[in-house]
């Protein structure tokens, strides 16, 4: 990824998309450029316009695939359940960087990573993308965050289906959610059931026979855009402190993710880089 400004203050130019697909030869998303390495995850190093772009290309009569949004909490998890989160991470179409925090450390380890957050790509979607005829499918959410994304955007249908709580223990309602995706065709759908059930729901659908459109595992998302949780202010977001308005907004939920699991990334970059160096 090149473009260096954060994807918070990007201010999309929707021409200059449209230049791409305005070419007369059929550019195929598919081929994806260079992918690197980085604490166990592989990324693609797109920034958020050309991430958009690719987004961009999906539509409804394409077979489905999904793009993940790994941040520190991921790769912490990752650290620990390899086994769960690697075969979610590479069954995915697209792996862009979702955190500020693991931008600078792959930038350090020279690593040409942008941060493209998942909340930011899901605002660029609605305000500069999807329009009154695309359908959209909601895995997760609930029916007033629908109702207000319905009343702030012109959208075309959106289905959007509640999974049980505990889905990862639950293989069967992991099923039905990628049933629902395959049922209800829509050129986005967006999961948001929390990691790793989001990733595992867009994997299950990846392998159902007529299933289409682009899923996006994007957490809290909608949440954001419906408003329901406030971003970080802009300086804290370019100072890579979005994490502690978080913190602050929900301390009791968000504690231990922050102040116990987080900082153990550090501990992971500093092991990822020995192996590294010892390589010939």
């Amino acid at each position: 990824m090149t473009i260096r400004e954060n994807t918070a203050e990007i201010q999309t130019n929707t021409s200059e998309i449209d230049d791409v697909f305005s070419k007369k030869q059929v550019l195929d998303w598919r081929v994806n450029p260079r992918t690197y390495e980085f604490l166990g995850a592989t990324f693609h190093p797109l920034d958020p316009l050309q991430t958009l772009k690719r987004a961009k290309w999906m539509t409804e009569d394409k077979p489905f695939r999904y793009i993940v949004t790994p941040n520190v909490d991921h790769i912490v998890r990752l650290t620990k359940e390899p086994e769960v989160y690697k075969p979610l991470y590479e069954a995915a179409w697209l792996s862009v960087c979702d955190s500020r925090i693991l931008e600078l450390m792959a930038n350090k380890s020279d690593i040409p990573l942008k941060a493209v957050p998942g909340s930011d790509l899901t605002q660029q979607l609605f305000d500069n993308v999807i329009t009154s005829v695309d359908n959209i499918t909601v895995i997760g959410a609930d029916t007033e965050i629908i109702a207000i994304i319905k009343d702030k955007y012109d959208v075309g249908e959106i289905y959007h289906h509640e999974p049980p709580m505990g889905l990862r223990r639950k293989p069967d309602a992991i099923k039905a959610c990628a049933e629902f995706i395959r049922e209800h065709p829509a050129r986005y759908v967006f999961i948001c059931v929390g990691s790793p059930q989001q990733e595992m729901v867009a994997k299950a659908a990846t392998e159902l026979n007529g299933a289409v459109g682009l899923g996006l595992c994007v957490g809290a998302s909608l949440d954001f855009l419906a408003g329901r949780t406030k971003r970080a202010p802009k300086w804290m977001q370019r100072s890579r402190m979005e994490w502690l308005f978080r913190l602050l907004s929900e301390p009791k939920r968000l504690w231990r993710r922050y102040l116990v699991e987080g900082p153990k990334i550090f501990q992971i970059w500093q092991r990822w880089k020995r192996q590294q160096s010892m390589k010939p």
